[in-house]
């Protein structure tokens, strides 16, 4: 098929990459003219091969652990290659939730653009300039230079620097065009909301009460102190040292959306108990899950949006 939305994850966040493909589905009315696939990092052994080894990020040598939150990042590059460098794709991250319908994006002109996306926010993206790439639509034939291992490699002998990459800042100038932020609305869910992507990792819904396993930035260009002081914990406590727990999610609303899909997914066998509870050993998933689920009040029938009717206030 011409036409694909590509999901990336890790063992990590494979749930959330269940929901994210069942929310595809719900809310669209063409579902006849795409397909979905999802990248799973662990298929992709010169990931594993690097393991413990230093790689530049943002100027900075950090070790590469494919144990962590968001290993999978640099597989959202991968699309063009998987689609044989011919026809659309999507691309989105595992904690990004469709709530509406994607066909909108898939068909829309991209003015001779190969890439279409939204600026990242904060810091990066108001004075690096750097572009989200967590959501894509990408035209996979104008893509034919995205080689996923040889740049991969190339960020172990320091030539090549992994935020470089992912900010699209090697991407040649006029072939990158943006496209509405609701299409990848950060911790924000509004009834203009289009795909709500769950960016702050502290308080993801389906991770609250765990112990923390994502990094964080140790550049700070603002404040360059913090970053010392991130690197000196690092060094002195480990990759997670003193960083906590997960939190809860400060928006009931953003909540219910992800639990609604997860308990419709337990519904038509996208996910089992089993799973769950397997999820939940590992700490992948919230050990009150199936708690949270009983409680949970049921979406708006589809396509209607999360929010159609009225809107939870948290108390």
């Amino acid at each position: 098929m011409q036409n694909c939305v590509f999901i990336q994850t890790n063992h990590k966040q494979y749930t959330g990459a269940l929901v994210a493909q069942h929310a595809l589905r719900r809310y669209s009315a063409h579902n006849d003219k795409f397909d979905i696939r999802i990248i799973d990092a662990r298929d992709y052994s010169y990931f594993q091969a690097r393991e413990g080894q230093n790689y530049l990020r943002d100027g900075v040598k950090r070790v590469w652990l494919n144990d962590d939150l968001q290993s999978f990042t640099l597989t959202r590059f991968m699309p063009p290659e998987l689609m044989g460098f011919q026809g659309r794709a999507i691309v989105i991250d595992p904690d990004v939730f469709a709530c509406a319908d994607v066909w909108d994006l898939f068909s829309r002109d991209m003015d001779g653009k190969s890439i279409l996306c939204r600026p990242r926010s904060g810091t990066k993206g108001i004075i690096d300039k750097c572009l989200a790439t967590s959501v894509m639509l990408l035209d996979c034939s104008k893509l034919q230079d995205w080689k996923v291992e040889e740049r991969f490699q190339r960020m172990f002998d320091f030539s090549f620097d992994y935020m470089d990459w992912i900010c699209l800042k090697t991407e040649a100038q006029g072939t990158v065009g943006l496209f509405e932020n609701e299409w990848n609305d950060f911790d924000k869910l509004t009834p203009a909301t289009r795909m709500l992507h769950t960016t702050r990792r502290r308080t993801q819904p389906w991770k609250t009460g765990l112990p923390v396993d994502f990094r964080i930035a140790e550049r700070f260009r603002l404040f360059p102190p913090a970053a010392w002081l991130m690197r000196a914990r690092r060094h002195l406590f480990g990759e997670y040292g003193l960083m906590g727990s997960y939190k809860q999610h400060p928006d009931i609303n953003q909540q219910h959306l992800f639990f609604g899909l997860l308990k419709e997914c337990l519904a038509n066998g996208t996910v089992t108990e089993s799973f769950l509870r397997e999820e939940m050993a590992v700490n992948h998933v919230r050990h009150d899950v199936f708690e949270v689920l009983e409680r949970t009040p049921d979406l708006p029938p589809a396509p209607l949006h999360p929010l159609a009717s009225t809107m939870t206030r948290a108390a």
